[in-house]
């Protein structure tokens, strides 16, 4: 079984990166997936957290577990790097399923869109006033206006990204949980946030969109200018992660919140 095992291999443009992929290269043969019969079990990427989440969205259609090898700076949602024994490696790693976040905006002139997000849904002011955003969660309204620089929507696997980096929590992978977190909040000034059940619906409308614009962005798209942004979690879109069993996601999920 081990032997059969098709390894697709890819690797951003850094150096670091591409003298991984010559060393591995010279020690198998990898599945080429811009081939159309390249078909693989699973993919070994080498970069860091950046060049990861590109390579889940661009693959994630084709539910291929991704193993990941960090040729990066913090490597969060990678492996360590190491040129030895790699398919005994994957054959032993343990999955972590993420299911990302569908973004549906709807801008000032009238114009949807669908965009996923693995890490966070996150919305910027545009300007130098300030946003004003009303929050509803299933259609109820719970906040009538947030005046900040912005607000976010961070998965589990992105909660320890840019959402911990503004304040947010950090939230355990089988939490069920999303973190919603203000950025640089003015109004409520007692509001830090909301960890909202993984099922809910969440919508952003923004207040005075003309004249205090706001851009929304999934990941690493981003749409200007939006007047509303439908948030939720797409279960029906099922992204695989591999780790090393020392080294699994939730173990660093855990391990980063007792960092000081």
């Amino acid at each position: 079984m081990v032997e059969k095992l098709k390894i697709a291999c890819i690797a951003d443009d850094s150096k670091k990166a591409q003298t991984a992929y010559e060393a591995l290269a010279k020690q198998m043969e990898f599945v080429d997936l811009k081939k159309k019969r390249g078909k693989a079990d699973v993919i070994v990427c080498l970069g860091g957290d950046g060049f990861i989440l590109e390579t889940l969205h661009k693959y994630m259609h084709r539910h291929i577990p991704v193993y990941g090898m960090n040729c990066g700076t913090v490597g969060f949602l990678l492996n360590e790097f190491r040129t030895d024994n790699l398919i005994e490696r994957i054959v032993n790693a343990r999955p972590s399923t993420l299911y990302p976040l569908s973004m549906y905006t709807r801008t000032v002139d009238g114009k949807e869109k669908h965009q996923l997000a693995i890490n966070e849904v996150s919305l910027f002011r545009e300007s130098r006033q300030a946003a004003k955003i009303r929050v509803s969660i299933d259609h109820v309204v719970r906040l009538e206006e947030l005046v900040a620089d912005g607000i976010l929507v961070a998965t589990p696997a992105g909660s320890t990204a840019y959402n911990f980096s503004v304040g947010g929590p950090i939230i355990p992978l089988n939490g069920n949980l999303l973190a919603m977190t203000p950025i640089g909040p003015f109004r409520p000034r007692r509001w830090r946030g909301a960890q909202v059940h993984q099922d809910a619906s969440i919508v952003f409308e923004i207040l005075e969109p003309e004249k205090r614009p706001v851009s929304a962005v999934a990941d690493f798209t981003e749409i200007r200018d939006v007047a509303s942004v439908h948030i939720n979690v797409d279960t029906s879109i099922k992204l695989t992660l591999l780790f090393d069993p020392e080294h699994n996601l939730e173990e660093r999920i855990l391990k980063e919140q007792f960092v000081y």
